[in-house]
């Protein structure tokens, strides 16, 4: 029977004309009978409810991704303790629980210590919730709090995500909350933490995939007009169509990629941390580089190659082979993105993401088209077919930026495994604001009896 719920079953012989049949039986029935001790003990119930075994996996899991989950349950202590055990949150640097009498005589910098060291709360009020919560946003940090009853409300309204049950959950609980289980599934909340994730990520990477692109369209204008060629190596119509079709279509991959390997074994990201970092500044500063480069020095040696060809047709060919090598180009941007640190030198660079293949085949197949279809390439795209070098020029240059950016992913990872700070974890840091202790107007009323749900 240790570390469970036990009830006692007791039995008695009463008159039968001392109740009457449907009446409920209280407390005062049972106390304070003039014969006494009349109850006999005829055996005890121990009830044990254990853990989901996809609640203990999720709490792995949530550890791993450096996300603390505490728990706060009005057992007993040592039941508390051991449930904890179970759960995985009680180990070497969280060994033991504390209770809520032990937290009311405390002071507000002693419950800040505490609730660093202590994982379980045993035998906690709704005062209790209220302090554990505000103490912990006191301490820095970023604190979720789930709950289904009236009482809960006040510490979900506390908390910087407050989590309600949508089941068997109060309406004031939901009331309370920013978000509700629809499953009352623990293991929900660790998903939408990972979901999270991926939707930051997904938006770095929808940054490094268009940022360059457009980027490269106004440079590749400016260095070619100093590099003085005949004309603009790219006409306006074509900077229109890589930013509205091209960027878009290549866009869209990352937009709905799937979560990276090892996202949930990283730890979080810091407070303030900007969408743009400074490595993320690299990767975007080093695309931009790379495709202007090319557009501008494949447009330098078409000139160069023919440069006895009359100036109108040699800045047709000019702006066929810098259009293409731009194009092609973002492909290799876009592939090198799908996976933040991950290599992209992999046969999984196109599996995954159905839109992979789909967006490299659309924006090939048009490039192909607007390349070679008469009128529409020189009347609108003031271009016209390429030849060998044109091609040669557009293959080289695509190899040559998709290497570039591994390589660059390559020097992270080695600078990562070294111990350097290559997610921007330690920069400047917003302060902690000043987080008021004290209980809410009308805590002090609350209790620990729930209202029917």
């Amino acid at each position: 029977l240790e570390f469970r719920r036990v009830l006692g079953l007791c039995r008695a012989v009463i008159p039968k004309d001392s109740v009457t049949a449907g009446e409920n039986l209280g407390q005062e029935f049972v106390n304070g009978r003039p014969e006494g001790a009349w109850l006999t003990m005829v055996g005890l119930c121990a009830i044990m409810d254990p853990p989901r075994p996809e609640c203990v996996q999720a709490i792995r899991e949530a550890k791993g991704a450096g996300v603390r989950v505490a728990m706060i349950t009005g057992d007993h202590k040592d039941t508390a303790t051991a449930i904890g055990h179970m759960l995985g949150i009680v180990d070497e640097k969280f060994s033991e629980a504390v209770t809520g009498p032990e937290l009311d005589s405390m002071s507000d910098e002693e419950i800040r210590a505490c609730v660093l060291t202590h994982n379980v709360f045993a035998r906690a009020s709704p005062q209790n919730k209220i302090r554990i919560v505000k103490a912990l946003q006191a301490e820095g940090q970023i604190t979720s709090m789930t709950g289904d009853g009236v009482n809960d409300a006040p510490a979900l309204k506390a908390a910087n995500m407050g989590v309600a049950m949508g089941k068997e959950g109060t309406d004031v609980a939901r009331e309370a909350s920013e978000m509700i289980l629809a499953d009352d599934n623990f293991a929900t909340i660790v998903y939408a933490v990972k979901q999270g994730r991926v939707v930051w990520d997904n938006l770095r990477k929808v940054l490094l995939v268009n940022t360059p692109i457009n980027n490269a369209q106004g440079m590749s204008v400016l260095f070619g007009l100093l590099c003085q060629l005949p004309s603009t190596p790219i006409s306006a119509i074509q900077i229109l169509y890589s930013n509205f079709i091209c960027a878009v279509t290549l866009g869209f991959v990352c937009a709905i990629e799937p979560a990276e390997d090892g996202i949930m074994a990283i730890p979080p990201r810091r407070v303030g941390k900007r969408i743009i970092g400074r490595f993320l500044l690299l990767r975007i500063l080093l695309g931009t580089f790379l495709l202007t480069g090319c557009v501008v020095g494949s447009a330098v040696i078409v000139n160069t190659v023919y440069k006895d060809v009359e100036e109108f047709e040699r800045l047709y060919k000019i702006r066929a082979t810098a259009f293409n090598v731009l194009d092609f180009g973002a492909i290799s941007v876009m592939l090198s993105a799908r996976f933040a640190y991950n290599s992209s030198v992999t046969p999984k660079v196109f599996q995954g993401n159905p839109a992979v293949m789909w967006s490299c085949v659309i924006v090939a197949v048009l490039q192909i088209l607007l390349t070679y279809i008469p009128g529409l390439n020189t009347f609108v795209f003031s271009m016209k077919g390429m030849d060998g070098l044109g091609w040669g020029l557009t293959i080289a240059s695509m190899v040559f930026v998709f290497t570039a950016m591994e390589i660059e992913k390559a020097i992270r990872r080695s600078l990562k495994a070294s111990g350097a700070d290559t997610d921007d974890r330690e920069g400047a840091v917003d302060p902690i604001p000043p987080v008021d202790m004290s209980m809410p107007k009308g805590a002090s009323k609350l209790n620990l009896q729930e209202l029917a749900k």
